[in-house]
């Protein structure tokens, strides 16, 4: 378990329930890509700018992104040479959900997010919102 990895995802999970969209979007690289595969085999795929104009709307609406992160685990992380991939998994609305980060790595410490591929029951309010 690459612990650097585990740390910097506590870096970003904390960010994200602060809201803190300056310290995202530092943590999103600029090639940033959010896959998302529903159960229905539905994809798509979200840019960093259509994430990040997400987060900022939800804040300037007072909304927020989770209350608590205390079901996070972290089943296993792999590193990929200048890169590194960490398996993350927690329940919403009673489900397990899985997610795969993949991080640009410099001198064995994580830098920022360049992939999140997320396994999800339903992204057609996604595929309504950018479509």
């Amino acid at each position: 378990m690459n612990q650097a990895l585990v740390d910097g995802m506590w870096t970003y999970l904390k960010a994200g329930l602060a809201m803190d969209v300056d310290a995202l979007d530092r943590l999103y690289d600029p090639e940033f890509q959010n896959v998302r595969v529903d159960q229905a085999g539905r994809t798509i795929t979200l840019t960093k700018d259509q994430f990040m104009a997400r987060f900022r709307a939800l804040r300037e609406q007072g909304q927020k992104i989770g209350e608590s992160v205390e079901d996070v685990t972290f089943p296993a992380t792999t590193d990929i040479g200048d890169q590194a991939a960490i398996m993350m998994r927690r329940v919403q609305g009673g489900e397990p959900v899985l997610y795969t980060f993949i991080w640009r790595m410099a001198d064995g410490r994580p830098t920022t997010i360049l992939r999140e591929l997320t396994f999800d029951r339903d992204v057609s309010y996604l595929l309504r919102l950018t479509h």
